[in-house]
Formats: C-alpha cells, sequence, structure tokens
C-alpha cells in the first residue's frame, strides 16, 4: 500500500518536472532573444525596459537612440535612412536619467559607437538607485544567475514559449500572427521596427491639434493641479543626477559619439511654468544653462537644442499635450539632427535658450 509520502514524493517530483520543463521549454524558444537570435518567427514586445534587454543581445547596430515617451515612436528604419546608420531603438516612456545610462552602457558594450540621445530636463529628477529599481532588471541586461534564472523560470515567458512554437506551424502561423495582437500574449509585434511606433495609418490629425494642446495647458494651470508642474524639481539634485548619468558615461567613453538633442516642447510647456509655477521655469532653465555649458566642453558630443524653433513650437497643431509632438516632428527632428542645423555653438552655448527665455516672455495664450 503507497503511504501519503509517496504520493506526496511523486507530486514534488511532478511539479519539479514541470518547472524544468517549462524552463527549458524557455530557454530553447527564448522569446526575449537573450542567449540568440530567434530560432522561431521573432516577435517582440513594448514592454520596452525589458524588451531592451534581449534587443541589445540580438540585434545588429553601430547607433542607439535612447529617450523617453518624446523618442518612443520613432520607427528604426526612418531614423537609418535619415541619418546613414544602423539604429536600434531602446526608448523608454517615464524613464529616468540611471535607467537611460545603464541601458546605453550596455548598448556601448555591445559595439554601439554612436548615442542619439533625447534629453529632457525631467529624466534628472530623483529616483531609485538602478541596483534597487523595482522597473528595470539590471540582472536581467547583466545576464547574472538572479537574472537568467528570474527568466527561465518566469511562467510568463514559459506562455510566450509556448505560443511562438504554436504560431510557427504552419497552418496556424498567418491566423495566429493576425491575431496576436488581440491576444493576451506580451510578444505581438512581428517586426522590431513596430515596437512602440505609431500605425502607419494612425489619424495625426486626430491626436495631434490645438485643441488637445490647449485643453492640456489649461489642465496642467488650474489651481487645483498647478503645484505639480514643479514635483520633483530639484537643482541641485538635478544637476547632480546629470553629472553623473550623462557627463560620467559620456567621459568613461570618449570614443562614442553623443547627439544630444533638448527636444521641441510646445511653447506652452514653458508659459504654464511662467504663469502657475515661476520657481520651476528657473529651476528648467538654470539646468539647461548648466547642460549646455557642460556638454558643449566635451570633445565627443554634439549638442542640438530644438526648443525655440517658433514655427514649430509656437504651431500648436503639432501637439497632443504641451509636450508630446505628432510624427510630422518626428520626421523634422531627423532632419535637423542630419543637418546639424541647430547644434549648440560651443562658443555660446546659451544663445538657443536667451532665445527661448524671450518667445516665452512675450508669449500670449489665446483661449478659445
Amino acid at each position: 500500500m503507497r503511504t501519503p509520502f509517496t504520493h506526496l514524493g511523486r507530486l514534488l517530483l511532478a511539479s519539479i518536472a514541470c518547472v524544468l520543463g517549462a524552463a527549458a521549454l524557455t530557454f530553447v524558444v527564448d522569446p526575449l532573444q537573450l542567449f540568440r537570435p530567434a530560432r522561431f518567427a521573432a516577435f517582440y514586445s513594448d514592454d520596452t525596459r525589458v524588451q531592451n534587454a534581449g534587443l541589445i543581445r540580438s540585434q545588429s547596430f553601430d547607433t542607439a537612440f535612447m529617450g523617453t515617451s518624446l523618442a518612443i515612436h520613432f520607427r528604426q528604419s526612418d531614423i537609418d535612412r535619415a541619418l546613414g546608420i544602423r539604429s536600434l531603438k531602446l526608448a523608454m516612456t517615464g524613464s529616468n536619467s540611471r535607467q537611460q545610462s545603464f541601458v546605453l552602457e550596455q548598448a556601448i558594450a555591445r559595439g554601439a559607437r554612436r548615442v542619439i540621445w533625447e534629453m529632457d530636463d525631467f529624466i534628472f529628477v530623483d529616483a531609485a538607485d538602478i541596483e534597487a529599481d523595482p522597473y528595470l532588471s539590471v540582472d536581467l541586461y547583466r545576464r547574472t544567475a538572479k537574472g537568467v534564472a528570474s527568466y527561465l523560470f518566469s511562467a510568463a515567458m514559459a506562455k510566450e514559449s509556448l505560443f511562438a512554437i504554436v504560431r510557427s506551424i504552419p497552418p496556424l502561423r498567418q491566423p495566429l500572427t493576425r491575431a496576436t495582437p488581440f491576444l493576451p500574449v506580451r510578444f505581438a509585434l512581428s517586426d522590431v521596427d513596430d515596437i512602440y511606433a505609431l500605425p502607419r495609418d494612425f489619424d495625426v490629425a486626430r491626436s495631434y491639434n490645438a485643441e488637445k494642446s490647449l485643453a492640456s495647458f489649461a489642465y496642467i494651470t488650474d489651481p487645483v493641479r498647478s503645484r505639480f508642474l514643479g514635483e520633483g524639481y530639484d537643482y541641485d539634485v538635478m544637476v547632480r543626477h546629470f553629472e553623473r548619468d550623462a557627463v560620467g558615461l559620456i567621459t568613461r567613453h570618449p570614443d562614442v559619439t553623443f547627439d544630444i538633442y533638448l527636444p521641441p516642447y510646445s511653447i506652452l510647456q514653458f508659459v504654464a511654468m511662467r504663469d502657475a509655477s515661476p520657481e520651476t521655469l528657473k529651476i528648467v532653465t538654470d539646468l539647461t544653462a548648466h547642460i549646455a555649458e557642460r556638454l558643449t566642453q566635451l570633445r565627443n558630443v554634439r549638442l542640438h537644442d530644438f526648443r525655440a524653433i517658433k514655427e514649430v513650437t509656437h504651431d500648436l497643431g503639432n501637439y497632443g499635450d504641451v509636450i508630446h509632438h505628432s510624427p510630422v516632428v518626428d520626421a523634422k527632428v531627423l532632419q535637423w539632427l542630419a543637418s546639424g542645423e541647430y547644434r549648440v555653438d560651443p562658443k555660446a552655448p546659451t544663445a538657443s535658450l536667451d532665445k527661448l527665455k524671450a518667445q516665452v516672455e512675450a508669449y500670449r495664450v489665446n483661449q478659445p
């Protein structure tokens, strides 16, 4: 007669076998492409903080493209075509300078010889130390034992691996590929070019227009909410993070060229600070002056400032709120980077900032 311990032992062995089987499945399929390029048809996720770890390992590139949500909708193919490079887009929505610097360090270690970096002031607010960051797994990027184990023994990754195998069966390939965006799977994009990119048939005018920009301005300057304009803005803290995360990375890699650009916010972003939080505007302008003066003295940096291009930043139809610009402006950004038209002159590092200050002072909001 079998004792309860016999049944318990079998259950335990069966559980161990299932767990090891799932880990083996994830290792073989490797949906993140952390160990090797895809053996099955490759699919990608919009969870960029995770996906970037696999992209850095599996893709061929000479240039890393970094930024926040202001740089997230660029397509790699457009970047490559405009600048004559082979890029890897690593932009992460809501990312801070610690996260960006860490990910760029990994990309440089894998061969990036140029970095294009969209750098906005908010990335330098205080944040968790990268080793304790709950949103970005440094162990996954470094492929430590802890990181590899968390990947291989993840039930979510096992599910993705199983679906990848099913999706590779010839009769199921086309229907499942078409259905993937609507299924509860994370790796739904069949083209790396589509990671966090807007659909090619996206209705730009509906999402980016003056009505939305003005509504956003009214929302953030409402006295009930205006205090949030300055949340996290501390000049000394932001300078310290800039020096550590940006200048530190740049000086550690003198053989890497850094094209850093200050993105074309709408004029309403600065006017909102002027009207509702002038102390925040002063922090932003003082920080910009420090950034411009420091970066223009580094030999491997080209700094571009797009914030005072009046024909773009004053055209509120280019924006979906006071910050985020449309794909039309994305294309202009690439043109400006290629031409160097708005590169900051090291002999006059604050010239474009002075122009922006004058525009902000003179601007008057015409509410409907």
